[in-house]
């Protein structure tokens, strides 16, 4: 049997995935608000009811009731298991599954966790060394440049001593090393990476301390550093302030992406509450498909100046493949030796919001880098803008916008010189065919009992945890077993619901939660045991119908034959047994 999908992985596939666009592949999709509808594939209906959010990344049907995030759609649009379902996911972005023995899984979970409790102390410590005495450097810098009390907690701000050993006399330094938090001395031994510097915390949107960067407060040399790359951070796939921007009411009308922690927390503290800042890293596609999913509109913030131009470009690259409809993204130029952060001292709210007024639109900016230092009079020049558009164009998803693309640079270079293709039609499963759509009664009370009663996991028998492992019982169950396993010894509610309350499982798991009569079953173990046995029975009968069907039309083979004798027998069986 193939090792265990780790549930690192699944949450990582899940934060890249675009639910909207995915369903929208299958399932034509339109705006409503924050949210996008459509009649439910799932069911009959004129009316749509089928609602996907982008922001939460879930779907759900006022109608039938199913929901689930992406994994869950393609289990039951597709007809696919839970492991192929990620599979088909993960190759949609070049991405390979891992698999883990049993015992591996147990070891390297810990681990994980470890980590990440680590990263929380640590930060914490930081915290408490910048209202300590010792952090006066760097609170007279942070006054400097106009971050207030709230702002710094908001952020959870610290400062990292002058003391070349400070965090080894307070953590483990094997576990600091694996954090990225020391570095080996020529001499033996371990020093912070972090001295006499501002500490800024990176939190993924969880909410989890992933890294950290330092702003030097003196002199020294380079003025920022970041946490190097480990098990829990990626920076093409972290952007700092994300988890700030998510506390905020509301979905953000855009997202403004600038290059320093400072540009992003002083445009929070004048009133723009969406804004995020690169980890010291060119932007990634990932970048702009993690941000995507939480508004409609990027704004790249950068120097007027040839590293900030370099930079826009870098972006502009990165983002082509995000652009589907309804999508837009923009750069603000900035005059020259000034970033978000000083030019909102110097003008002020009211000045800022009027340059991002005059932001240039990506498709004016493509044309205009695109066709500098060409003479579009000239037929050479033509040739030239088309071949350097053409291999960008094609990044760009099948939308009205790529099509409008194409038409501008047919009027730019002529339209002999430019092949303007047609839409390809995308193609779906027909929404007439036969779908079996499951009563999740059944599998929602068994996820409450669960969540209710954490112990009853070890209950479950090994034949009911591989078929919901496989996602045979629905992607929640399959999810929540996944957790388990990962930790079973320290399984709680209020463990299971830390694991979840970030994730598209959330609200239906909040539903299942309130229902407080599950709290006063008393043998809980026995209610899962009836309620494994009525999946069992339910999935047998679905089976039994389906060979008896085939064997009407003569179409069984031999084991399929074998597999119909033996399911009657038990079904006759048990059938005895309740008499």
């Amino acid at each position: 049997m193939a090792g265990r999908i780790p549930k690192a992985f699944v949450d990582e596939l899940l934060a890249r995935v675009d639910i909207v666009a995915l369903i929208n592949d299958r399932v034509p999709l339109k705006r409503a608000g924050r949210n996008f509808v459509a009649c439910c594939p799932f069911h009959d209906e004129k009316t749509p009811s089928f609602t996907v959010s982008p922001s939460k990344q879930f779907y759900h049907c006022f109608g039938c009731g199913v929901s689930g995030s992406a994994i869950g759609f393609l289990m039951a649009y597709d007809h696919l298991t839970f492991p192929e379902a990620i599979e088909a996911l993960a190759a949609q972005y070049g991405l390979e599954v891992p698999r883990e023995a049993r015992a591996e899984g147990k070891a390297k979970q810990p681990l994980l966790e470890e980590l990440y409790r680590l990263n929380r102390e640590v930060a914490a410590f930081y915290t408490r060394q910048l209202r300590d005495p010792i952090g006066r450097p760097a609170v007279d810098y942070l006054r400097r440049r106009g971050v207030d009390g709230a702002t710094a907690r908001r952020y959870g701000l610290g400062y990292a001593p002058p003391a070349w050993e400070t965090l080894s006399r307070h953590f483990d330094p094997n576990l600091l090393e694996r954090a990225g938090l020391v570095v080996a001395r020529p001499g033996g031994g371990v020093r912070d990476l972090f001295r006499r510097r501002v500490i800024f915390p990176i939190r993924n949107r969880r909410g989890q301390v992933v890294g950290f960067g330092g702003r030097a407060v003196d002199d020294q040399s380079p003025k920022y550093i970041n946490s190097p790359e480990t098990e829990i951070f990626n920076k093409s796939r972290e952007v700092y302030g994300l988890y700030e921007l998510l506390q905020a009411d509301g979905r953000p009308p855009r997202i403004l992406v600038v290059e320093g922690y400072l540009d992003a927390i002083a445009l929070a503290q004048y009133g723009f509450p969406y804004a995020v800042a690169v980890l010291g890293t060119a932007i990634t596609s990932d970048h702009a498909q993690l941000l995507f999913q939480y508004t409609e509109e990027l704004v790249f913030c950068f120097d007027g100046d040839a590293a900030g131009r370099k930079a826009a470009w870098r972006a502009l690259e990165a983002v082509l493949p995000q652009l589907q409809s309804g999508r837009k993204a923009s750069f603000l130029w900035l005059p020259q030796g000034e970033d978000p952060d000083s030019l909102l001292r110097k003008e002020g709210a009211q000045g800022f919001v009027c340059r991002l007024q005059q932001a240039e639109p990506l498709s004016t900016y493509f044309f205009r880098a695109l066709g500098e230092g060409l003479n579009l009079s000239q037929l050479e020049d033509q040739a030239s803008l088309a071949k350097r558009a053409r291999p960008l164009l094609s990044q760009l998803p099948q939308s009205e916008f790529r099509r409008l693309m194409q038409n501008r640079l047919a009027e730019l270079v002529g339209n002999s010189v430019v092949e303007i293709r047609a839409e390809h039609n995308k193609s779906r499963q027909s929404l007439g065919q036969v779908y079996f759509l499951r009563q999740p009664q059944v599998e929602e009370r068994i996820v409450a009992l669960l969540i209710h009663h954490p112990h009853a996991f070890a209950h479950l028998p090994p034949a009911f945890l591989e078929a919901a492992r496989r996602g045979q019982y629905g992607e929640l169950l399959a999810q929540l077993i996944l957790a388990w396993e990962g930790s079973p010894d320290a399984a709680s509610t209020q463990a299971l619901c830390d694991e979840f309350r970030r994730s598209p499982y959330w609200p239906k798991l909040q539903e299942l939660l309130a229902q407080k009569e599950f709290q006063l079953i008393e043998m809980p173990e026995r209610e899962l045991q009836d309620a494994v046995l009525a999946l069992r029975k339910r999935s047998q009968k679905a089976r039994l119908k389906a060979l008896t069907c085939k064997a009407d039309s003569g179409g069984l083979s031999e084991e399929e034959r074998a597999e119909l004798r033996e399911l009657m027998t038990e079904i006759r069986s048990s059938v005895k047994d309740q008499v």
